[in-house]
């Protein structure tokens, strides 16, 4: 019976991505203990896993406080881990297997020059291209998975585990005679956030040719930027306002009475697709379409990104502009007009509706 520790101190889509390193081992060992390390507020993708045995609950501002990463490392140690894969590979994770004693600690090998200094038993080289459908962020965490056996078959999808109280909760209310798609409106951060008067435009081309309500998505912060989205769109009546999920968890079981998800790349994109519901995804120009495009067959799940539809929008650039750019892209997002976008998304609304 082995012991293991899966360590991801990274946001929501990451953990969820590496819990399918739990659901593969298990698989394999059912008689194995599986401990999952990740920050409070990503715990709602987790919770319920039958393949995750204990989650370790870290907090982000806390862990970087050398004091309390002491006392983390010391808390490891005393579990007597055998194995220990480690995903992101930030410094506080590297230094928690350095010193864990577990006999195995397997992580991703610095991109910088200064050398490995002996974090890992199995440090791994990150590849730079995807070869599966899964995309490359998943790939790499089977990467890591493969360096303690082989598995086979392997299972490259998270999963998301409701229990049948929560799958029968009533969320939508009277919303519910009709479908109901939730658009993300407003990315996690600035960078990956559409114009307003673009993601306005959307809403529009949807409430005018498809009978079904918009909910709109967001962060609690974002309330009032929401809000001025919404007041830029024509036909309010068939948005969503005052439904909102208040956790992670709740926008997982709200996400699971929905028909799809139209969103910015992020956690809410992962969510929807272990949810087995279909996924539109608008990318920001500087996230890399193959670490994170998952599964897409342009049919149930499908995307746009700037390169597919200006490829030289970027390389075209100077260095200086496009350091310049990456600060604040919305010059770039401006490119993207929901004139490319919204026949990409027509396709997709017709093929899921």
């Amino acid at each position: 019976m082995k012991k293991v520790l899966i360590i991801q101190n990274k946001r929501i889509g990451d953990v969820l991505i590496s819990s399918v390193i739990a659901n593969n081992y298990k698989a394999k060992h059912p008689d194995s203990i599986i401990h999952f390390m990740a920050y409070d507020f990503t715990h709602g993708v987790i919770l319920n896993n039958p393949n995750i045995d204990k989650i370790i609950t870290i907090n982000d501002k806390e862990l970087k406080s050398l004091v309390v990463l002491l006392k983390l490392i010391r808390k490891v140690k005393k579990e007597q881990y055998d194995i220990i894969f480690d995903p992101y590979s930030k410094t506080q994770s590297r230094l928690i297997c350095k010193f864990s004693g577990a006999k195995q600690t397997i992580g991703h090998k610095s991109r910088k020059k200064i050398g490995q200094l002996g974090f890992y038993t199995h440090p791994v080289t990150i590849s730079k291209e995807k070869t599966k459908i899964c995309g490359k962020a998943i790939e790499d965490r089977i990467h890591l998975l493969e360096q303690a056996e082989k598995f086979s078959p392997i299972d490259y999808e998270p999963k998301i585990f409701l229990t049948d109280e929560e799958k029968n909760e009533n969320l939508l209310g009277h919303y519910a005679n009709k479908k109901v798609i939730i658009l993300g409106v407003l990315g996690s951060t600035p960078q990956k956030s559409m114009p307003y008067e673009y993601v306005a435009e959307i809403v529009d081309f949807i409430s005018n040719k498809y009978d079904v309500y918009i909910l709109f998505n967001y962060a609690p912060h974002q309330k009032a930027e929401a809000e001025k989205i919404y007041n830029l769109c024509q036909n309010k009546e068939n948005i969503i306002l005052d439904i909102y999920a208040p956790s992670i968890r709740d926008f997982v079981k709200l996400m699971n009475q929905c028909a799809l998800l139209v969103s910015n790349e992020g956690g809410t994109v992962h969510i929807a697709k272990a949810l087995n519901k279909p996924t539109f995804t608008i990318f920001s120009p500087y996230v890399n379409k193959d670490h994170w495009a998952s599964f897409e067959d342009g049919k149930f799940h499908s995307s746009v990104h700037l390169l597919d539809l200006l490829p030289n929008a970027i390389s075209d650039l100077s260095y200086e502009k496009c350091k310049e750019i990456e600060k604040n892209p919305t010059e770039l997002y401006l490119k993207l007009t929901p004139e490319m976008i919204i026949p990409e998304l027509d396709k997709f609304l017709k093929y899921n509706l």
